[in-house]
């Protein structure tokens, strides 16, 4: 279980896990296998109540956790080196307050992957990209509608990276991490009086001054580096 497709779902935006679930996966000749028979999903009670905001969008009740045990008890496989998710960040900082060290995790992020993919799509959320990859299917459906808990959401994710793996021709996991990090660099920037401007096209002053920025996204950073360097 080197690789596993994981999700969590919180107590409230950015809050204490409540639901975690996840299941190993394989990639072979840019075929995804995802063992079903291994997910793990798990209930999980949090030290605040659940804002009803959250509990909108997971359905998950505070007499569902009833004799659950503490999100603190959590711990991931011994042997995981990649951790695949839409939006996998957020996750990776839910199970962190769990005590867990990620510090040698593999990130992937589907989301990053089908926005490269499809750059186009109306949206890059995970019900969005069902419908378009099933074109508005009944099967599709019925499956978003056990979405935002997360043992489907692990399902969905596999379906998207099915796709995203073919469309990409990966071949195994640490390519389809490489792909991840480099759908990750913004080739734009979305904020301030430069939004929209190609990294490449900004004014070498204000490259500098974001660099010196203590809070810059890491991935953004990574992008206005590139950038310094082929300027030198």
């Amino acid at each position: 279980m080197h690789a596993i497709i994981l999700d969590t779902e919180t107590h409230t935006l950015n809050g204490q896990p409540i639901e975690i679930a996840y299941a190993p996966i394989e990639i072979n000749d840019a075929k995804i296998t995802l063992d079903k028979s291994q997910l793990f999903d798990q209930l999980y009670q949090a030290d605040e109540p659940i804002s009803y905001a959250a509990m909108a969008v997971h359905h998950i009740l505070e007499t569902d956790l009833a004799d659950q045990p503490h999100y603190t008890t959590f711990k991931l496989p011994a042997e995981t080196q990649y951790i695949i998710g839409h939006n996998i960040d957020y996750d990776i900082r839910a199970i962190q307050k769990c005590g867990v060290d990620t510090s040698s995790i593999k990130a992937i992020c589907t989301l990053a992957l089908a926005r490269k993919v499809w750059p186009d799509a109306e949206a890059h959320n995970i019900s969005a990209l069902i419908y378009m990859i099933s074109k508005g299917s009944e099967k599709a459906r019925e499956m978003i509608r056990k979405a935002h808990r997360a043992d489907m959401d692990i399902i969905l994710t596999a379906n998207i990276l099915m796709h995203i793996v073919h469309h990409l021709k990966i071949n195994n996991i640490e390519a389809l991490y490489e792909a991840s990090e480099d759908a990750r660099i913004p080739r734009t920037v979305n904020f301030g009086k430069h939004k929209g401007t190609l990294i490449v096209d900004l004014p070498q002053d204000y490259v500098q001054w974001l660099l010196r920025q203590d809070e810059l996204d890491p991935y953004l950073r990574k992008a206005l580096e590139n950038t310094a360097i082929s300027t030198l």
